[in-house]
């Protein structure tokens, strides 16, 4: 009998109980790669969608939630004159619901303004103006709004027309409405409130140079941040929570999977007290026994994180393939996310194994005699 085989008939011998605990492990894994997954998928997104636009820096208010608060357009016109800057572009992002959507992007962006300029049509046409009563929608957005070339649509309390259907290059932009910034704001009666600008800089601008152009921007305007792209949503204390959140509900659910398999290989231990001191009696040393728990600990772990991974991966396609998350994320489920998620599924049968183990060591031979 080799030593794994002795590890697996350990597992094997309360079937019901193991498949339990590899149902408690499962789900916390589960919830890390859905969680985790969908949260790096939105972050991905938005990201992906401003590169789309041509976008260098994004200028925002301070502080704020998932999308920031409100501020004055004429910060614009401070922002506008400083060396390096090639163009800006005034919006005022929400995400509100649209109809029978409960979640859609409403993108209001400056008529002339670069930010239309990634917008490729499908069908129909552009906006004739900022003032026409019309919006354009991402092709993700028409499909599940339901929507075609010609429709009314309700923004609010008015009554639109959806003049074109447009591709825009990332998930975010094909899942959004898309609108005059005027339009907007007089629908919200919010004159000349953004919560966004879009800025391009000065083409051949380099790495330092981009920092230099943040930093004027901050003594320009202090009351506004200017990030990169790469590091808009990290700074964005929305996203900040909304990470803090989603790796606090995982480690909740992985808790649970922690105590499942404690309980389980106390349990087994605690059965297998003769078994444990004959091995003993016979020569097994005492760090080959621990070694035989973490080993079966491990297995645990590591099973129940495939199976979680597996679970988690499916459950989140589906989930962003529903009418209330479709066209706002895509799931980023790369090989990292999933490879560290099987690790802390065996990283949590170790550890969990650890006080199991070393009661196992503690058994004396002769407690074989008292056992059988």
């Amino acid at each position: 009998m080799t030593f794994l085989t002795v590890v697996i008939r350990g597992l094997l011998r309360r079937p019901v109980r193991t498949c339990l605990t590899l149902a408690g492990i499962s789900i916390g894994i589960a919830a890390v790669v859905a969680l985790v997954g969908m949260s790096r998928g939105f972050e991905k997104g938005w990201q992906v969608g401003l590169k789309a636009r041509g976008t260098d820096l994004v200028v925002s208010s301070r502080g704020g939630s998932l999308t920031p608060k409100p501020f004055n357009a004429s910060i614009r016109d401070q922002i506008a004159r400083l060396p390096g800057i090639a163009a800006t572009c005034n919006l005022l992002v929400q995400v509100t619901s649209v109809e029978d959507s409960d979640l859609m992007i409403l993108s209001a962006r400056e008529w002339g303004g670069f930010s239309w300029s990634n917008l490729k049509l499908v069908t129909g046409r552009m906006p004739q103006s900022g003032e026409e009563q019309a919006v354009v929608l991402g092709q993700t957005a028409a499909d599940i709004l339901k929507k075609k070339v010609g429709d009314p649509i309700q923004i609010e309390t008015a009554e639109l027309k959806v003049v074109g259907i447009v591709k825009g290059g990332a998930l975010v932009e094909d899942g959004s409405v898309i609108m005059s910034l005027a339009l907007l704001q007089k629908i919200l009666a919010s004159p000349d409130q953004i919560n966004a600008i879009d800025v391009r800089v000065t083409p051949g601008t380099n790495e330092k140079q981009l920092q230099i152009l943040i930093q004027q921007i901050q003594r320009q305007v202090p009351e506004v941040r200017a990030v990169s792209v790469a590091d808009h949503l990290s700074n964005s204390e929305g996203f900040r929570m909304v990470r803090a959140m989603t790796w606090g509900t995982s480690l909740l659910a992985v808790l649970v999977g922690v105590l499942g398999v404690m309980n389980t290989m106390l349990m087994t231990v605690f059965e297998r007290t003769h078994e444990i001191c004959v091995l003993l009696a016979v020569g097994w040393k005492r760090s080959r026994i621990i070694q035989m728990v973490l080993y079966e600990s491990a297995l645990l772990g590591f099973f129940g994180g495939v199976i979680g991974v597996t679970i988690g991966a499916l459950g989140v396609r589906a989930l962003g393939e529903t009418p209330a998350l479709r066209g706002l994320l895509q799931p980023d489920l790369g090989f990292p996310l999933l490879a560290l998620s099987v690790l802390i599924a065996v990283a949590v049968g170790v550890f969990s194994g650890l006080y199991p183990a070393w009661r196992s060591s503690r058994l004396a031979p002769s407690q074989a005699l008292q056992a059988g």
